[in-house]
């Protein structure tokens, strides 16, 4: 297996001012895998209960996705409840049950352990931690956290940090974790443990990418209808990720088209509830929004319009 992702798998239920779905698929290995199969074969490692629907790994395996680091515990599924205003930068979280996947323990299938690319999901650091034992050393490593954990476990968090080459979190995150209202400033001390790569993710404002002599930023994609933005910096990282797998190469000019590549499979994923739009986006579709996307991000030196 080319990819893995080791991540949630949940249960939504979701309310924003354009609607509501109620046990809706979710979690990040979810959102991530469905992106990052569009670039690379993915693998999924997860935990879900004994009332997981079959039909969603039916779905996942009818679209190219690798289950068999999935497992199904006796219990119920995680459990996620949230609803957006009309900001819809900002979920505000009703209800949180955490079920089997609070003893969530990644156990990966011996073939995904050859993987050359990973991403470590928004989960525990400790697992994190554990996951990196059970892997040969892949070409690329990507991480995801949270406030959560950079509160609460800051030392297991670093160690992580220090041993993958892409750390993907949010603004208000890396200012947290670096303790310091500069982003810039924030994006130099997490490169100084040993990353190659910062994506700062800004929502609806776009995301930047840090990396040694690189500073590139990308808007997001200019959408006129937004149902449901739950999933897409998971969809953002499975597009990235998958892209660089895709290319087999992390040079600068590969890392800023993968950006573009997130920015715009994320776009779609908010174009709907869950993972419906993710379940019918195809090559085609993404080919035109990154052409869309160049387009409109494009211009000319003034020395080229004289």
């Amino acid at each position: 297996m080319k990819l893995v992702v080791v991540g949630s798998v949940a249960l939504d239920t979701v309310e924003t001012p354009f609607g509501k779905v109620e046990e809706a698929l979710g979690g990040s290995a979810i959102y991530f895998s469905l992106a990052a199969r569009h670039f690379s074969p993915v693998g999924l490692v997860g935990v879900v209960g004994s009332d997981f629907p079959d039909k969603h790994v039916a779905m996942l395996r009818d679209h190219a996705v690798d289950t068999a680091g999935l497992t199904t515990e006796q219990g119920r599924t995680f459990r996620w409840s949230g609803r957006y205003d009309f900001d819809l930068n900002t979920a505000h979280t009703l209800d949180t049950q955490l079920n089997v996947f609070a003893g969530f323990q990644p156990n990966l299938p011996e073939s995904y352990r050859q993987a050359d690319y990973l991403f470590l999901g928004n989960i525990d650091p400790v697992l994190q931690l554990d996951v990196l034992k059970q892997v040969k050393r892949p070409k690329f490593i990507a991480l995801d956290s949270m406030n959560y954990w950079i509160s609460s476990k800051p030392k297991e968090l670093t160690e992580v940090i220090r041993q993958v080459d892409a750390v993907l979190i949010n603004e208000a995150e890396a200012r947290q974790y670096a303790n310091t209202p500069n982003l810039l400033q924030a994006a130099r001390d997490i490169l100084a443990l040993g990353p190659k790569v910062i994506v700062v993710k800004k929502g609806e404002y776009g995301c930047v990418l840090f990396a040694q002599d690189c500073y590139f930023v990308t808007p997001a994609y200019p959408l006129e209808v937004v149902k449901d933005p739950t999933g897409a910096g998971d969809s953002f990282a499975g597009a990235f990720v998958g892209y660089l797998a895709k290319r087999d190469d992390t040079g600068e000019a590969t890392l800023r088209r993968a950006i573009v590549h997130g920015s715009v499979v994320a776009s779609y994923t908010c174009e709907d509830f869950s993972v419906e739009r993710l379940k019918t986006l195809d090559g085609k579709a993404i080919a035109a929004r990154y052409a869309e996307f160049r387009r409109i991000t494009h211009f000319d030196d003034e020395s080229e319009t004289n």
